[in-house]
């Protein structure tokens, strides 16, 4: 059963795994770095087998301006409850906050992790402690890839709870998208790609209520960028250090 789950795993988001043989680019110019003391910390939020150093890359991009930046692997990598894995990260959230001192915190988040971070800001009251919010790939409205499972003849996801609350149309994306997607005073940002071979179809990846969606090639219709690019890619990154300043969208389509 656990060999069946790590090859279901695999086909959903463990592309991440990869990333840890990725190195972080040069850093932008220098006009771009923010003041440490008078900006949030940033929380990276892996995704679904998402062990933390495979989003080093993004976190070293991210110091390199100056943020202070954190880590969160998912507990138990994402393969369970995901209401509970955003207890879990409710919990996290409160330590960084004792750790800086700071009174919010901004969340960038990959994958599943945006489904964590928006269930903590929509259901545990998070709004209170989140300046901003940055999707990158996030099923928001879940996926093909999750559904097709069962059609393999697979089961349910084979068991793994995460994979079946990401289906299209499951009980646990209903309660997350019932009402407001985007409440309280936190600036929402989801960013999405074409190319995305795990979140299917890639505009569900997006949110409602006034949520800034950002499709990459809409920009930049040239840049290839799939599912673990979105914590890669430089043209992806610019879009979220636009988002963490307030920013407009203006993604750098040469960015390395």
């Amino acid at each position: 059963m656990l060999l069946r789950k790590t090859v279901l795993v695999l086909s959903l988001a463990t592309a991440a795994l990869l990333a840890s043989a990725g190195t972080a680019t040069a850093a932008p110019a220098a006009s771009a770095t923010v003041s440490a003391a008078a900006a949030n910390p940033v929380i990276v939020v892996g995704g679904l087998s998402g062990v933390a150093v495979a989003y080093e890359p993004i976190a070293a991009r991210l110091r390199a301006d100056g943020y202070r930046t954190f880590i969160y692997q998912l507990p138990g990598l994402g393969l369970g409850d995901i209401p509970a894995s955003a207890r879990a990260f409710a919990g996290y959230v409160e330590q960084v906050r004792a750790t800086t001192g700071a009174t919010t915190v901004d969340v960038v988040a990959h994958s599943e992790g945006g489904l964590v971070s928006r269930y903590y800001l929509k259901r545990l009251g998070g709004t209170a402690t989140v300046g901003r919010y940055v999707s990158l790939g996030t099923p928001q409205y879940g996926t093909y890839v999750a559904n097709i499972v069962s059609f393999l003849g697979l089961g349910s996801c084979a068991g793994v709870v995460a994979c079946q609350q990401m289906t299209i149309g499951s009980a646990f994306l209903a309660d997350l998208n019932a009402g407001d997607d985007t409440p309280g005073s936190v600036r929402y940002t989801t960013i999405r790609t074409l190319q995305d071979e795990l979140v299917r179809p890639t505009g569900n990846a997006a949110v409602n209520d006034g949520a800034t969606n950002v499709l990459i090639q809409s920009y930049c219709p040239l840049r290839v960028v799939g599912h673990l690019g979105l914590v890669l890619d430089g043209t992806a990154y610019t879009i979220v250090r636009g988002a963490l300043v307030d920013g407009p969208v203006r993604p750098n389509c040469l960015a390395v």
